[in-house]
């Protein structure tokens, strides 16, 4: 094991399936001499050489469609974009052409490519670099979505979303990026659509992704140490695939679910886990579902409003307590 930080896995993970796979290539704005804007791929360019990792335009259209096309011809793209807000200046070659064209063309054509993102808030960087668009993804059958909370998993999840026949958004929480955790040397891969179970509870089960994980984490233990409440904690790592059998399976022993959701209120991944829920467990409810998430406002840049808006241990306390009466 070796200590990394969340940004250094990026690396890691990049130059694991880099030297293993000469196939697999690597473009985007300031990603090869500058290292990225948030220092998640330094040396890379200095390993495997300007042809296999390459800076390109300030052009996100420009970026996609390159991928999309070394995708097509037989390459394993890895494409950066800087800000997961910017998706909203290329989603037509997201979910218009790499979703669908395998399906159009009947398999004919393949699109074995990630797509890599800075997601979210916690860094005051205003509404249009700090968005949560992971629900944006989610919507769009043909794509897989990806968003870890540690570094060990921004590793081996990136591997397996690299060896992926499909497309992945792979989004990175940039508040997590300081974070450090114990990292898998040598070759490391977690499967896609497997959720991890951090901590076992009895009174409430807690889903979270990315920066909230860690968010839920602090929340349960409070809960157990100040108000006897044990809480199961699932880290969902991917929303698509989505497990859904690890969400049942505490569910249907706690009673109660509880999601924690960065993004948005409205048509946040949590109200599509509260549905799969509330459809197959109804009679194993002993309370209603809560979801903890962003207000559906644009996120502040001051700092004391961005913490306000964003989930918190102690709002998730709050939530929590609310179901154990």
């Amino acid at each position: 094991m070796a200590q990394l930080s969340y940004r250094e896995a990026v690396a890691a993970g990049i130059a694991q399936e880099m030297r293993r796979d000469e196939t697999v290539v690597f473009l985007g704005e300031d990603v090869a001499a500058p290292g990225g804007v948030f220092k998640t791929t330094e040396g890379l360019q200095a390993e495997f050489g300007p042809m296999r990792v390459r800076d390109t335009p300030i052009a996100e259209q420009a970026i996609l469609g390159a991928a999309m096309g070394a995708a097509m011809t037989g390459l394993k793209p890895i494409a950066e974009i800087m800000f997961s807000d910017f998706f909203a200046v290329c989603w037509d070659l997201v979910a218009n052409q790499m979703a669908k064209t395998r399906f159009m063309s009947n398999g004919q054509c393949s699109f074995p490519l990630v797509i890599r993102s800075a997601n979210g808030g916690g860094v005051r960087f205003g509404a249009q670099h700090s968005q949560s668009v992971e629900n944006w993804a989610m919507a769009v059958p043909g794509i897989k979505v990806v968003a870890p909370s540690c570094a060990a998993d921004v590793k081996g999840l990136l591997a397996a979303a690299i060896r992926d026949p499909d497309p992945v958004l792979f989004f990175e929480q940039k508040s997590l990026y300081g974070s450090k955790d114990e990292v898998p040397e040598g070759e490391h891969v977690e499967p896609l659509g497997k959720a991890k179970i951090l901590r076992e509870g009895d009174d409430v089960t807690i889903v979270a992704l990315a920066a909230m994980v860690p968010r839920a984490m602090k929340a349960a233990a409070t809960l157990a140490s100040d108000h006897g409440v044990t809480a199961t904690v699932i880290d969902l790592r991917s929303l698509v695939p989505l497990d859904v059998s690890a969400i049942f399976d505490s569910v249907s022993k706690t009673g109660r679910l509880v999601t924690v959701e960065e993004n948005p209120r409205l048509c946040g991944w949590g109200a599509e886990v509260s549905s799969l829920v509330a459809e197959e467990l109804f009679w194993d409810l002993d309370s209603p579902i809560v979801r903890v998430t962003t207000p559906h406002i644009p996120l502040p840049a001051a700092d004391a409003l961005e913490d306000s808006v964003l989930p918190s241990p102690e709002k998730i306390v709050q939530n929590v307590l609310k179901l154990a009466d």
